[in-house]
């Protein structure tokens, strides 16, 4: 039955007229041709959904403008993850309709002359994760669709890139070393299938990922190996990044992109390059971002999501290592073609060819039941040198509204009070840090007090504290019992997971907490919860959960 398809798909591929392979594209290394990939940018939860079609997760279809829009960015390559699971007949072949709308989106792009990665994406986790227990099963499917796309593809322009299998995992297994053995036998019938079907595959550059797509050493160690062993030039690896699980979620105490987090990332991309780069193989770094984004990209504070961008690219550039942003429709608006937070896109797009100057913070916090103070801020200049500092239009004065001693900025009692103007709670004013290249930081002038919450009642599916933030914005959240121990999920921290347990909703002056959270926590045992604010400033409050019932106090 195979032997069918793919002789159908051979002819299917000669009546589409692919673009085919420009001389200079065939004549670069793997090596070179990843780095013309950079930047990248994924087009995720479409062609990837796992329902009827691409707008089964609540993306709009993909439109030759939007791959317009995505080029005008300054992006060069375009990931393009595929599930095929629900386009499958048992037999393996592929609905002729869904690789016909893969072809399509593929010739668009290659059209505008950008790179394009397409993969086997979240089959990963549908089926292909069963192969500890059903081995022959799964390697004939997994084999069967990589037939059928080597056909298609076979003819289409070098710029096209395939990626064996996103985030490589299996269920049940024996331990690691059956599934890095399992993740080699994917990858070398992957590598297999596509070199023997000809056409451009001869030489086309081919993505082979880590198990889990993981930068640990024993996975990139085996990856490293069997890459050696094929002898293959036009190889690259694949490995992804979100970012030290507890800043990249907001739990713990994860709050600030502190050392940990910083040593985290450099240590990561630093075994990815001794083990692959520094040999002369390529990496994608098929995926980046933050974890609590899958939430919404306010789960982590502004400024520290900032300083963790702007890190990730500047050292995955000193890496030599290509990146591509998982988007997956909450970043590039798809049919807006607006960024949803253009401070953010502003310190990537200035992270692939410069460092941007950066501060510990980007709140000045000023009590508005105290007198103004002079307050310092630690800069991280990143080889930058600090220009000025700005509100608006207006340069401020150095001496009078702020001084500069090495990397601490002060600024002036006396300009805080003019710049806080009546003082009412909240932002009263934006100023902009301006250094010798990159862009500029902001540092946003609040005018906050205590933040004062109130008893409360309702039930675990649905339970509000009444909060008047007044100025102040909430980091984090502690839960423990009377005896010390710490309550709700994730009870090996007493700090919870912002949003998932808990949440401030600004608008409507309520703190949330979750049906996460309060389900997690014993019957009639009070809960100490410690509201940890931006400020400073710490609340208490208390909570009691009886059956479905949840009652609150201040005391």
């Amino acid at each position: 039955m195979i032997g069918l398809v793919v002789a159908a798909a051979a002819v299917l591929v000669g009546s589409l007229m692919p673009v085919a392979a420009s001389a200079d594209v065939r004549a670069r290394s793997a090596m070179d041709q990843v780095a013309a990939m950079q930047p990248g940018w994924n087009l995720g939860n479409t062609l990837d959904s796992t329902g009827a079609d691409e707008t089964s997760w609540g993306n709009p279809r993909i439109t030759e403008a939007l791959l317009d829009n995505v080029k005008a960015q300054g992006f060069k390559s375009i990931r393009l993850p595929v599930t095929w699971s629900a386009h499958l007949a048992p037999d393996g072949t592929i609905e002729a309709a869904y690789l016909d709308r893969v072809k399509e989106v593929v010739r668009w792009t290659l059209a505008r002359d950008l790179y394009v990665m397409i993969n086997v994406h979240h089959d990963s986790w549908q089926w292909i994760n069963a192969m500890p227990s059903d081995r022959t099963g799964v390697l004939n499917r997994f084999n069967a669709v990589w037939t059928q796309l080597a056909a298609a593809f076979r003819d289409f322009g070098s710029k096209l890139t395939l990626e064996s299998v996103n985030e490589p995992q299996f269920a049940g297994s024996s331990g690691q070393a059956q599934e890095i053995q399992l993740l080699g036998e994917l990858n070398a019938s992957f590598r297999d299938i596509v070199r023997r079907s000809g056409g451009n595959n001869a030489g086309r550059l081919l993505i082979l990922p880590t198990l889990h797509t993981s930068a640990d050493q024993p996975l990139i160690d085996a990856l490293a190996t069997q890459i050696r062993g094929f002898n293959d030039p036009n190889l690259a690896a694949t490995v992804h990044y979100y970012g030290y699980w507890p800043f990249s979620v907001n739990i713990a105490g994860g709050t600030r992109y502190d050392a940990t987090a910083q040593n985290d990332l450099t240590g990561y991309f630093d075994r990815v390059y001794n083990a692959f780069v520094a040999k002369g193989v390529p990496v994608i770094l098929g995926e980046y971002g933050l974890l609590g984004f899958d939430r919404h990209t306010g789960t982590i504070e502004q400024g520290e999501k900032l300083k963790f961008f702007e890190h990730l690219g500047y050292y995955a550039r000193t890496k030599k290592i290509t990146t591509m942003l998982w988007d997956n429709g909450q970043h590039l608006g798809r049919t807006s073609f607006r960024w949803s937070d253009p401070e953010l896109y502003a310190q990537i797009k200035s992270s692939w060819t410069t460092r941007s100057g950066t501060a510990f913070t980007d709140q000045v916090f000023s009590a508005k039941s105290s007198a103004i103070t002079a307050k310092t801020i630690t800069l991280n200049l990143n080889g930058t040198s600090f220009q000025g500092l700005w509100h608006g239009d207006t340069a401020l004065v150095s001496g009078r509204d702020y001084t500069v001693a090495g990397d601490r900025l002060t600024l002036t009692a006396q300009a805080l009070t003019r710049l806080s103007g009546s003082r009412q709670y909240g932002t009263n004013a934006v100023l902009t840090a301006r250094f010798s290249r990159g862009v500029p930081w902001k540092l946003h002038v609040i005018t906050y007090d205590q933040p004062v919450l109130s008893n409360a009642s309702g039930t675990t599916a649905s339970f509000a504290i009444p909060t008047t933030f007044r100025g102040d914005l909430l980091a984090t959240m502690e839960a423990k019992y009377a005896d010390g121990t710490n309550a709700g999920p994730n009870d090996w921290t007493s700090f919870k997971e912002y949003d998932r347990t808990f949440a401030p909703d600004y608008s409507s002056g309520t703190t949330l907490l979750r049906p996460d959270f309060l389900n997690a926590v014993r019957d009639n045992a009070r809960v100490t919860l410690t509201f940890h604010y931006w400020s400073g400033t710490k609340v208490t409050y208390y909570i009691t959960k009886s059956g479905n019932t949840v009652t609150g106090a201040i005391a």
